[in-house]
This record gives structure tokens, sequence and C-alpha cells, in this order.
């Protein structure tokens, strides 16, 4: 088979949303290449194991597992697929391994054994990932700014500021910094938004004024450019994440805006993204509705998920001319891939409305 790419969204999460993503890749020369980024929730990680054996060729070895940051919604699922295959890296940065840096930002305030507890138990799902690799003998590699995970390049978070991320978590009151339930405890805490009817172009994002958590913020943004078109996978990125990101990115002379397959952060959060960091990576608004969307935006957000995603968000993707798809079953964002018989996804409609 020629060259091909081909991006999985899997719906995940039930009332709310999460992230289980596979993708696959191949040469030329026939070789292929299977990652898997982030699981979901638990159920989400049996879907994503089948979805994988189903329409990957019944394959067994997967090359690369990323998780993007600990949050359950992303991290739960992951476990099924450690289980479920022979893996040849989980990538995946993990609090412990930076504790001699980490002791002396607290001011001391733990010896090395109590703060080595205290971030077992506010990190769970990593401590889990971790044993379980332990007992599968499966390499685990940190993924920060300036690696490679197979032609993805890891683009956020540096290992500096992922270890000041670390801190910041840290003073998060803990009722917000778990979030164990389905959802953002960021959009949960609002219970109702109302709307306000909108013209062209107008925007009304909070990344800038609210942002989103320090977990999110730890998320791995990573680039490729698969057969000339630039994917970009985001996680839970908040707009610090992303101009990061972006600084470094453009610092190596990668050609922006320009991105051609676009993971909306969060789920369509408005809280991860501002109109400035939108006009970095994907163009500048346009005076009016294109005819001929220039790129794909994917939201991984459950149907039935009254949160995500936020009509504000799908404006500003449509103002720069982006072809927004929801996650609804599998959503395949592909190049050359091989025919499954699928119809394309439909686009979701401009909202005439945004959040107040």
């Amino acid at each position: 088979m020629s060259e091909f790419f081909e991006i999985d969204f899997i719906e995940a999460g039930n009332s709310g949303s999460g992230d289980a993503i596979a993708l696959r890749h191949a040469n030329g020369d026939g070789t292929e290449f299977i990652h898997v980024v982030d699981g979901g929730y638990t159920d989400d990680g049996d879907k994503l194991a089948d979805h994988i054996k189903k329409y990957y060729g019944n394959a067994s070895y997967i090359d690369h597992v990323v998780l993007t940051h600990p949050d359950g919604d992303h991290a739960a699922g992951v476990k099924k697929v450690l289980e479920n295959f022979e893996i040849g890296v989980l990538l995946m940065n993990r609090p412990l391994n930076h504790i001699e840096a980490l002791v002396p930002l607290f001011k001391y305030e733990y010896t090395e054994a109590g703060l080595i507890q205290r971030l077992k138990n506010d990190f769970p799902h990593t401590a889990d990932l971790e044993k379980i690799a332990e007992e599968q003998n499966i390499e685990i590699r940190d993924a920060f700014q300036g690696d490679y995970i197979g032609r993805f390049l890891v683009l956020a978070p540096s290992r500096e500021r992922y270890i000041q991320l670390v801190v910041d978590s840290e003073k998060t009151p803990e009722a917000e910094r778990k979030a164990a339930f389905e959802g953002s405890i960021f959009e949960k805490m609002i219970q109702a938004v109302k709307n306000i009817v909108a013209e062209w172009g107008q925007e009304n994002l909070k990344g800038d004024t609210e942002g989103t958590s320090s977990e999110n913020e730890m998320s791995i943004v990573r680039i490729a450019e698969l057969w000339e078109e630039k994917i970009l996978l985001t996680g839970d990125a908040g707009v610090n994440a992303l101009m990061e990101a972006y600084v470094y990115a453009t610092g190596l002379g990668v050609q922006l805006p320009g991105i051609n397959r676009f993971q909306v952060p969060h789920h369509g959060s408005r809280r991860n993204v501002s109109s400035d960091v939108l006009d970095l990576w994907l163009g500048a608004r346009l005076g009016s509705q294109s005819e001929n969307p220039g790129y794909t935006a994917i939201i991984s957000a459950n149907q039935k998920d009254k949160d995500h995603p936020r009509k504000a968000v799908v404006r500003a993707l449509i103002h720069r001319g982006a072809k927004v798809v929801q996650t609804t079953g599998v959503t395949c964002s592909h190049h050359g891939g091989p025919d499954r018989g699928w119809s394309g996804a439909t686009p979701l409609t401009y909202p005439t409305e945004m959040e107040e």
C-alpha cells in the first residue's frame, strides 16, 4: 500500500467527554506505525482496543502510547490498551521522575519521601500506568519539548515548565485538582451560561482571562508533517501551552499559520483558547464564511455532552476557515487511508449565538 495516514478519534465518555485517539501511518515501503494518544475513560479503552484490532489489520503491537496529561478522562482507558497489546514505548511525564527538582520548590515543606507519597496520591492514574508498565516490562519515557514520538515532534511542555506546573497544581484546592467526574470542573462550576446573538467575526473566548487547570497545561503538544500535511495534537492544552508550542515551532522554522489537521483542545472549551492564539496557529479571521474550508478542526466531544463544544469555539474556528467536526462514534481524519466504506463527516454549522 502507498503512503497514508489515518487518525481515528473515538467518541469517548458518556454524558461528558474524553480523548481516545488511534493513529496509523505507512511509508512507501509498506512499513506501518501505530500510535495511541490517550484512552478516554475505562470503557473507552476497550472500544479503542477493539477498533485497532478491527481496522488496523488485527494488530497486536503498538509502537507508541502517549498519555498527554494525567486527567482521568484521558488516562483511565490507557490501562486497557497496555493490557491488550505489546507496547513499544509508553510516553508520559511523571512528577516522581523529577523529585529532586521539586522538593526545594516546595520550600522543603515535605521530606522527599513525603512528597513522593503526596504526588502518588495526587496523580493516581500516572502511578497506576507506571505500575502496569513495569509489570509488563514496557519502556517508559518522558516526552518534553524537542523530543520525537515517531514522526511527531513535542513542542510543549519544556521540562522546566512541566516542573513548575506540578508545583502550581499543588496550590489548587483539592476538589478542583482531582476533578474525577466526567467533564471539567471549570465548566461544571457554571450552572447556566446565557447565549447572546452575535454577528460574524465576534468572539468571546476565555483562555486569556480565566484559563484552564495546571494539569491541562501539562498536555503534551506535538506536531508532524505527514505527506505535506501539518497535524497538531493538543490534548487539553491551554493558551500558555499553545503559546509555548508556537514559539518553539516557529523558532525551528515551522511555517505558521498553516495547520491542516487541528485537534481542538479540551473538547472545545473556550477556556483553552483565545482569539490571538488561534490567529497564530490557524490564521486571522476571514471577512465571511469560506465555501471551501482550508483545513479540518476535530473536537473530541461526546454527542451527549451538554457543555462541549462551546459555540464560541466553533464560531472562532469557522471564522478562520475551518471545517469543524465533532466525534460521532469514530471520526476518521485521513490522507490516502484504506477505504472502510464510511461516509464523510458532517461538519458543524455556524452558530449564530455564542456564550455570554
